[in-house]
């Protein structure tokens, strides 16, 4: 009578238990099942037999012997390893706060109304439709001491040339130059989104109050925006953290080891050494440095979400 009262006073139908319940249930089970097989097979065991792979001593083409892990005893100690650490921190820091900056700035111009605006715009994110490899080979010929642009840029300001990616000093900055080129116009298009989205009556109760541009940004701007920044934040740290075709195009790490991010080392250890094991730690290293940066992000879209 519960069951029959609870239905008619439009509270849904009960669900059904029992077998009749399980009948209902198998024919869902056919489109989950071919979903987990294929997520077991691309994402799963990949994942598994690198993590088997690293407890052994694996070289192409000799038999692995199983050690434990003293892969991972000597990725502490190898000052090579942890020396790409820093770089791949270097690196994405950087890659990561300067495209943030100037892509907030170029969304807040853009967001302005003036003739032209659309030409402007296409104009400006023109760099994303170009392929990372071409746009590395073509910096590569800028970047060049006697030959490139860049120094005949600026001996016309009178200023000295540089080695640009020949130098241990120069050489992140120069690769960080190229992503900034590259990925100012995707935290742009997001942060122009976002200004897209915002209500026009808290700026007009501003401007009667007497607000400054300044005090706008600040106090109307920056909180309502803050949840796409976030966003544009995570997608650009996670691209910048497997950055690799930039520097192995441009410069292959070098000079030395002066730009070898994890990934250039992981690649050095698979592909030119053959230390498969080594690489598959280095992997799983990685992967537990993503997996902390990620709640890290996580934690600050919770933060900055809407309330």
């Amino acid at each position: 009578m519960v069951d029959v009262s609870m239905a008619e006073a439009g509270a849904g139908p009960v669900p059904q238990k029992g077998v009749e319940g399980e009948r209902r249930l198998r024919p869902y089970l056919l489109f989950i099942w071919p979903a987990l097989i294929v997520c077991s097979a691309v994402i799963i065991f990949p994942w598994l037999f690198t993590v088997w792979m690293s407890l052994h001593d694996f070289r192409i083409g000799s038999p692995m012997t199983f050690i434990g892990l003293d892969n991972y005893k000597d990725l502490a100690t190898n000052r090579r390893f942890l020396e790409s650490i820093g770089h791949t921190f270097y690196f994405t820091v950087l890659s990561v706060a300067l495209p943030m900056v100037l892509g907030t700035l170029a969304a807040l111009v853009f967001h302005k109304k003036f003739w032209g605006r659309g030409f402007f715009r296409t104009l400006f994110i023109m760099p994303m439709m170009a392929t990372p490899v071409a746009v590395s080979l073509i910096w590569t010929m800028m970047f060049h001491p006697q030959l490139g642009v860049l120094n005949y840029l600026l001996s016309l300001v009178g200023l000295p040339p540089s080695q640009w990616v020949y130098a241990p000093g120069t050489v992140i900055p120069s690769l960080v130059l190229v992503e900034v080129w590259l990925w100012t116009p995707f935290c742009m298009i997001i942060v122009l989104g976002g200004l897209a989205s915002l209500p026009s009556e808290p700026y007009e109760a501003a401007l009667i109050d007497g607000a400054s541009q300044w005090q706008m940004f600040w106090k109307i701007t920056y909180p309502l925006v803050a949840p796409f920044l976030v966003v544009a934040l995570i997608i650009r740290t996670i691209d910048a953290l497997k950055a690799f075709e930039t520097i192995w195009v441009i410069c292959n790490g070098g000079p030395g080891t002066a730009s070898e991010t994890i990934n250039v080392y992981l690649y050095n250890q698979a592909f030119a050494y053959n230390q498969v094991g080594t690489a598959s730690a280095v992997v799983v290293v990685f992967f537990a440095i993503i997996v902390a940066l990620s709640l890290i992000l996580l934690w600050a879209r919770q933060k900055a979400a809407w309330t």
